[in-house]
């Protein structure tokens, strides 16, 4: 024999209720991975300035004055050339990322609401199931 009705609404709601801890869990995941990929990113660019900063001390009594124009010139067009790369990738990832995340809210909705419509099923049939084992009663004490 089945689990009565109570027990199946009783895992239903468990179930539920761990796909809602799940989400939660996943977005902090996601933000704990991004924090990491951001501190690394972070890092190997400071280690960057830092290396080629000391190439330039390391060079410093060498070089005459036009080396310093020359090296502010190499840093503005490098700046600006990471600032371009920088936009438009950030441009081109929000537009994918934010049509992603839209195709997927809508097909988590889309679950969502039938997962409620299944629940609303399951109530009616937990109902119809209740009647008829009423109905049953009646019969049988006429």
């Amino acid at each position: 024999m089945t689990k009565p009705l109570s027990e199946q609404l009783a895992d239903l709601s468990v179930r539920a209720k761990h796909a809602e801890d799940a989400f939660s869990a996943a977005q902090k995941e996601a933000h704990d991975k991004f924090e990491v990929r951001k501190q690394q990113a972070h890092a190997a660019a400071t280690s960057a300035v830092a290396k080629v900063d000391q190439d330039i001390k390391a060079a410093g009594d060498s070089v005459t004055r036009d080396w310093t124009t020359m090296k502010a010139k190499v840093a503005a067009d490098a700046a600006a050339l990471k600032a371009h790369v920088t936009e438009t990738k950030h441009e081109l990832d929000v537009k994918r990322a934010q049509g992603r995340a839209d195709r997927l809210e809508w097909e988590a909705g889309f679950a969502i609401d039938y997962a409620i419509a299944s629940v609303e099923q399951a109530n009616l049939a937990v109902l119809d199931a209740i009647d008829g084992r009423l109905q049953a009663d009646v019969a049988s004490q006429a």
